[in-house]
């Protein structure tokens, strides 16, 4: 998903549907920044396959948890707004605040490289999951799928130069080939 998105812009959000009649959509959040929706004017909507086009949003109301109802300018039936189903709403990159200290984008983390303190390779980070109370970074590679807890605890180093993540795994986490 990431690969076709602009490197300079951070994904905010994912249009999950239209709403209501007026050509509204139904947006699902993808941001820990708290206020991140209520301060858009233009974003760049990305398709799948990586085709982006800049719009002005309109309107912008909370619609409970993860979601938030958003106008765009130019989009007044619920038929344009159903054009726009599964598009990636990007904005430009800017730094962490110093509240969120060493918070990291989602967009950064996916297809990162993840072994563990002994250099061996575990695989890609293929998405990570909201679970409640934690993330989880879910790690594929061929057919093996291993779960990291998105912690302190475990996530000893990432570098986002070198796409690559050091983690500490205990014993049953993570099997491995080299095993006795």
């Amino acid at each position: 998903m990431t690969s076709a998105l602009q490197p300079d812009l951070v994904t905010i959000g994912k249009i999950e549907r239209p709403f209501g009649v007026k050509g509204a959509v139904k947006v699902r959040s993808l941001t820990d920044v708290p206020g991140r929706f209520e301060q858009l004017g233009t974003v760049s909507l990305v398709n799948a396959e990586g085709r982006a086009v800049d719009r002005t949003v309109t309107d912008v109301r909370s619609a409970g948890g993860t979601y938030h109802i958003v106008q765009f300018d130019g989009i007044t039936t619920p038929e344009e707004a159903s054009t726009l189903r599964g598009v990636f709403i990007q904005v430009p990159r800017r730094e962490p605040s110093l509240r969120q200290g060493d918070a990291l984008y989602e967009c950064d983390l996916i297809g990162m490289t993840v072994v563990d303190e002994t250099g061996h390779e575990l695989g890609l980070i293929e998405t990570i999951w909201e679970l409640p109370g934690h993330q989880v970074f879910v790690v594929k590679q061929e057919a093996r799928e291993v779960l990291i807890p998105a912690a302190r605890d475990f996530v000893t180093a990432v570098d986002l130069a070198q796409k690559r993540m050091t983690v500490r795994t205990i014993e049953g986490l993570v099997e491995t080939s080299h095993a006795l």
